[in-house]
């Protein structure tokens, strides 16, 4: 999952929420999720939802569209749907890591417990009573989500810090190659022609496009087999080089590059690698690619402390009873009500808060 901010930089974030929409329906009072003997209530649930909302209709709508929630992230489920998963996920874990503080020595600090409350308060005066409504953004509501992602962030750093940090070189090796891509693909279609017409001599486009790329591929193959410099030969051809570095399991710059420069000794070239959009020819400039390497360490290391997390977590649902009220659970929902996040335009990460009624008093006062 992805790490959360620091808890002063947690704080920034919240008070600097924009609040816009039609009210919510939720009843604050009911229970939303039971992790344990802990409950989740319905306000608390709405709360840390909107919070989540705000980052993706803040930074993702803009390429998403209007109608990013109703679009699907996996077959049969929108994106709505996905998102509202994974914030019901997290609301679990964060209570999990909450009730096994002990078990990893875990506090939060007078001057942390200082600072949610600032934060808590901020978020109160800044935010006007309709948009608070909206979100069920109280003093006592926002103070308990921000707890408890300050926890979840101490829990992980101490859960990770668990992590077997040693990593081989010959576990994380790094092999590099340099190779020219000849694309098959074409996107040119005929103009002034029926669909059936179209369809054919698009179909007709797309044979010579692969026909010549193909024979541009096997010329290049057999030419470069001579050249010392592949990548200034390729230059000279009018071509270019790219450059890649990778293992057994790479995936780019395609699994069968991959796969056919992976069985190669330093040196040596390929002959022409066919692929879905083209055809390649590779040569392996090196058996060990030292700065790759170290950069692999790090990612493997970062995905054993990644796997470390999620298991301690998922073991501790596994032997807690988790209910969750879908009665509550199911009025929260992305499509009757806005959440963003508003800058101050005076600076690149703002303080400031504006929300529909604030917002509009402003262009009072303006008129």
């Amino acid at each position: 999952m992805k790490r959360k901010a620091g808890i002063y930089a947690l704080a920034g974030l919240l008070a600097a929420s924009a609040l816009t929409g039609c009210s919510s329906s939720i009843d604050e009072n009911d229970v939303a999720v039971t992790v344990g003997d802990t409950e989740i209530t319905g306000a608390e649930a709405n709360f840390y939802a909107r919070y989540t909302q705000a980052q993706y209709e803040t930074y993702y709508a803009g390429y998403m569209g209007d109608d990013m929630w109703n679009s699907e992230a996996e077959e049969g489920q929108s994106y709505e749907e996905f998102v509202k998963d994974s914030i019901l996920d997290q609301l679990e874990d964060m209570v999990l890591l909450e009730q096994h503080m002990d078990e990893y020595d875990i506090s939060l600090s007078d001057a942390e417990k200082q600072a949610i409350q600032e934060a808590a308060d901020q978020f109160d005066e800044t935010n006007g009573l309709d948009a608070k409504e909206k979100v069920s953004g109280d003093v006592d509501t926002v103070e308990r989500i921000m707890t408890l992602m300050s926890i979840q962030e101490k829990m992980m750093d101490a859960i990770q810090a668990g992590v077997d940090t040693e990593v081989s070189d010959e576990e994380a090796a790094q092999k590099s190659m340099q190779y020219v891509f000849f694309s098959s693909q074409t996107t040119d279609s005929a103009e002034g022609t029926d669909a059936s017409e179209e369809d054919a001599e698009t179909e007709d486009m797309q044979e010579i496009v692969a026909e010549t790329a193909k024979a541009q591929a096997e010329s290049f193959a057999e030419t470069v087999k001579g050249q010392a410099d592949f990548a200034a030969y390729a230059s000279e051809q009018g071509l270019e080089a790219s450059t890649a570095t990778f293992d057994a399991e790479s995936q780019s710059p395609a699994p069968e590059v991959v796969e056919a420069a992976d069985k190669l000794q330093a040196g040596e070239t390929t002959g022409v690698i066919e692929t879905d959009t083209g055809y390649y020819v590779a040569r392996v400039t090196s058996l060990f690619d030292q700065e790759a390497t170290d950069t692999e360490k790090q990612n493997i290391i970062a995905q054993r402390q990644t796997d470390l997390y999620n298991e301690t977590c998922d073991g501790w649902k596994e032997e807690t009873d988790i209910k969750v009220n879908n009665r509550v659970w199911d009025k929260i929902d992305f499509q009757t009500l806005s959440v963003t996040y508003v800058q101050d335009e005076t600076e690149d990460y703002a303080n400031e808060v504006q929300t529909d009624d604030v917002a509009e008093q402003e262009e009072e006062a303006e008129e």
